[in-house]
């Protein structure tokens, strides 16, 4: 049979491919050799590929009882906080009074147009197109500077204040149509409005929007909060802040409210009391414009505080600003021109300006040459218009240091009245007989009077001052300490600098016998129906370093100077008060600082003025006017207004 295996088998249950018809032996092998013809899929495979997928069934199964039974509540309250929303409300600051409970400030409703931008671009562009045109429409703000708002944050992805400060009638329409817009809140605040917004500027300071460096600090603050930024506002910021409150709210999912849920109220801020008197501040701030309105002059600066307890009872600062302008959303034009301005109306000249005394800081030389026993009260010197000191390298040279008049024989209460230089060089650098003081212990007791340190008011940006020294000189000017330094130094003329409060803080300690205080503007701290939460009590600095029997011989002096002496402004004023002027050089073009340092009554002190007028002259013509102004308000209106 050669023929057999060419035989085709007629198997029914089979049938024949028209491929294996045509396709010889040959061909099948030809092909087999070269690989081209597909395999069966082996019975293994099936079998893995079923494995695999009961598996994978079985972990889904399992993965869904976890997320069902095990982790069920958490993904439950998820759930639940989607259609669950907390709105932040605003505590009202606390309120800030004067002495006589007079209210300084208040609190004016303000509504603010907030945006999330993550949930505003969530919409879709036509959406937010017509969101941001109807806004616009409202608050009658393009629509381009809206999306410039929006295009300058957007990167952070954050929330957005869109507008601030929007007009009730157009706050109203926006509460009906917010809810209608996906990312937008109303939100209600509270903006300062100051009274006095002039004369108080530099003491109670404002407030103003938190900015990123405040949130870095305040990690408990929201970004829409109001902060203090400057004076009592900043300082006691966390006191007058108070205690936001949160309504718990539940939204669709569109995000509009549905229903509220709860509500946690927000708490007030607490108040401050300060010892300022009102009709005090404004007195000196009128007196003091008027007479640099007469010299032409822009800048002053004046303190007013009680020597039995160092309450300060006013503090102005000349040329001031509007503190208003920084709770209505300030220009940027309006604050550069602020910035820019040569006068320097944000500058705190009461606590911050450092100038030479002059010769109210007599009082304080005398004190310390008193206590030294450099000079008896009785020991008198012959003021001859001048002091003649030879110069210790060659005999040849002789060096000349005027006084401003011929005195002669002055003691130390005529050397106080009179303001004689020649006196308190040789008190105070050495003469003769006398020793003098010496740089070393006229700085110990400049210091032990609060000078060169600060006072530690309860305001912000306060300077120290110098007294300086010979190791001051060779650090700072790399100097040696001359003679004349220290005569400088003796009649408040070379490097000493001091501030109007801590000058009005020393000159205190002399009407009160001997008792240094730290000036203290805040009297009373008090909750919103006024109830007292806490009493600051008088801080005192050091008392005792000057004794009363010659802290008693300066007080003749500075009543002297009043009766027959150099503050001669004072000599009619009903009420005896004591007194010092001042004539400070600066510069090099022989200009001239105002002082008058003066307290009353010169018995039973209550009240010590210090008043400075920068480039004022003569401190009896310029400052003292100034003073008898606000002695005269004090001790007449002041008693009638609070009868």
């Amino acid at each position: 049979m050669p023929l057999k295996k060419y035989r085709l088998k007629n198997n029914l249950s089979q049938s024949i491919e028209a491929e294996e018809i045509f396709l010889d032996a040959e061909a099948v092998r030809s092909i087999e050799d070269k690989g081209k013809m597909e395999k069966p899929i082996k019975e293994r495979a099936f079998k893995l590929f079923y494995i695999v997928i009961v598996l994978g069934l079985i972990g889904l199964f399992f993965r869904a009882g976890y997320l069902e039974i095990i982790k069920g509540r958490h993904y439950s309250g998820l759930a639940e906080g989607n259609k669950l929303k907390s709105i932040v409300t605003a505590a009202p600051r606390g309120i800030i009074y004067d002495r006589n409970m007079r209210r300084l400030v208040y609190n004016e409703p303000s509504f603010d147009l907030i945006v999330n931008l993550a949930d505003f671009f969530a919409n879709k562009q036509e959406t937010q197109d017509q969101t941001l045109q109807k806004i616009s429409e409202i608050i009658s703000i393009s629509k381009d500077q809206l999306w410039q708002r929006i295009d300058q944050v957007k990167s952070q992805m954050g929330f957005l204040i869109l507008e601030e400060s929007i007009e009730y009638s157009k706050a109203l329409i926006i509460e009906t149509l917010v809810e209608n817009w996906s990312g937008f809140r109303l939100e209600k605040n509270a903006k300062r409005d100051y009274v006095f917004s002039q004369q108080f500027a530099h003491i109670i300071g404002y407030t103003g929007r938190m900015s990123s460096q405040d949130l870095k600090e305040h990690s408990d603050y929201l970004f829409s909060d109001f902060i203090g930024k400057d004076g009592l506002e900043l300082k006691y910021d966390k006191i007058l802040r108070g205690q936001t409150g949160k309504e718990q709210v539940e939204v669709d999912s569109l995000g509009k409210i549905k229903r509220v849920l709860e509500i946690k109220d927000s708490l007030p801020g607490q108040g401050l009391v300060l010892n300022i008197d009102a009709g005090l501040q404004e007195q000196l701030f009128k007196s003091m414009s008027e007479q640099l309105k007469q010299l032409r002059l822009t800048k002053a600066a004046a303190a007013a505080v009680d020597p039995r307890n160092g309450a300060v009872l006013a503090a102005v600062s000349l040329p001031s600003f509007d503190s208003n302008l920084f709770c209505q959303q300030i220009s940027t034009e309006q604050y550069q021109a602020l910035c820019q301005d040569s006068s320097q109306p944000l500058f705190n000249r009461v606590i911050a300006g450092q100038y030479p005394p002059g010769s109210i800081i007599k009082p304080l030389i005398a004190s310390a040459a008193l206590q030294e026993k450099v000079i008896s009260s009785s020991k008198q010197i012959n003021c001859q218009g001048s002091l003649n000191v030879v110069s210790e390298y060659n005999s040849e040279v002789v060096y000349q240091f005027m006084d401003w008049n011929t005195h002669g024989f002055t003691d130390i209460i005529k050397a106080i009245a009179e303001s004689c230089d020649v006196y308190f060089y040789t008190v105070g650098g050495g003469f003769g007989s006398i020793d003098g003081l010496g740089i070393d212990r006229i700085k110990k007791y400049l210091q032990l009077f609060g000078l060169g340190q600060a006072t530690g008011i309860d305001l912000v940006n306060e300077e120290k001052g110098l007294v300086p020294d010979k190791a001051w000189k060779k650090q700072d000017k790399n100097e040696a300490w001359y003679i004349g330094d220290t005569y400088h130094a003796s009649i408040g003329q070379g490097d000493l600098l001091v501030t109007p409060i801590q000058m009005a803080m020393a000159i205190s300690a002399i009407a009160n016998n001997g008792i240094l205080y730290q000036p203290q503007i805040v009297d009373k701290i008090v909750d919103a129906e006024k109830n007292q939460i806490e009493d600051i009590q008088p801080q005192i600095i050091q008392k005792d370093f000057i004794d009363k029997e010659n802290l008693s011989v300066v007080q003749k002096g500075m009543r002297q100077a009043v009766t027959n002496g150099s503050a001669w402004a004072l000599t009619d004023f009903l009420i005896p008060t004591a007194g010092k002027t001042g004539t400070a050089q600066f510069g090099s073009e022989n200009k001239t600082h105002a002082w008058y340092v003066g307290y009353a009554p010169y018995q039973n002190p209550e009240i010590v003025i210090v008043v400075l007028i920068e480039e004022g002259g003569e401190g009896s013509r310029t400052a003292a006017p100034v003073v008898k102004d606000a002695f005269n308000w004090w001790f007449n209106e002041n008693k009638i207004i609070n009868k």
